[in-house]
């Protein structure tokens, strides 16, 4: 099967996104407005089989100039195991707009050896960060 990169907002396929989000560990609950406002803040990578539906999603919140943070990143089970995660991010980390970036930052819980090899390290130094994390915020 043939895949096809998209960073075309219009291309997003909102309902499909907030119905993966909804159910992922990391935005269980999550409201479709939030995603969709989300989106709208965003520059968004979408991956789409040969009849334009779209299989896989990755967000990156950023200011165009000096950091970018990836989130959102999946690739629906049934099309998993063909790199197309990693070509969205090959795809993001790429993308003339996001050149000259001084930081990317992001958080997985299992994700490092497919993020390691696209030249992501573990924060050197982790006691430097810190958060303020709401965990059940859509489900409370």
């Amino acid at each position: 099967m043939t895949y096809r990169l998209s960073f075309e907002r219009a291309e997003q396929q909102l309902d499909l996104i907030h119905a993966f989000l909804s159910g992922a560990y990391w935005s269980v609950g999550i409201p479709r407005d939030v995603v969709e406002r989300a989106i709208a803040g965003s520059f968004c990578a979408g991956m789409f089989d040969g009849e334009g539906e779209q299989v896989g999603f990755a967000r990156l919140i950023t200011d165009r100039a000096t950091f970018a943070y990836l989130a959102d990143v999946f690739v629906l089970p049934a099309h998993r195991g063909q790199g197309l995660a990693r070509r969205m991010i090959e795809g993001l980390q790429g993308h003339p707009e996001l050149q000259g970036l001084r930081r990317w930052l992001l958080f997985t819980r299992d994700m490092q050896p497919l993020y390691a090899k696209l030249g992501w390290t573990p924060i050197p130094h982790p006691e430097r960060c810190m958060e303020r994390h709401f965990v059940d915020l859509y489900t409370a």
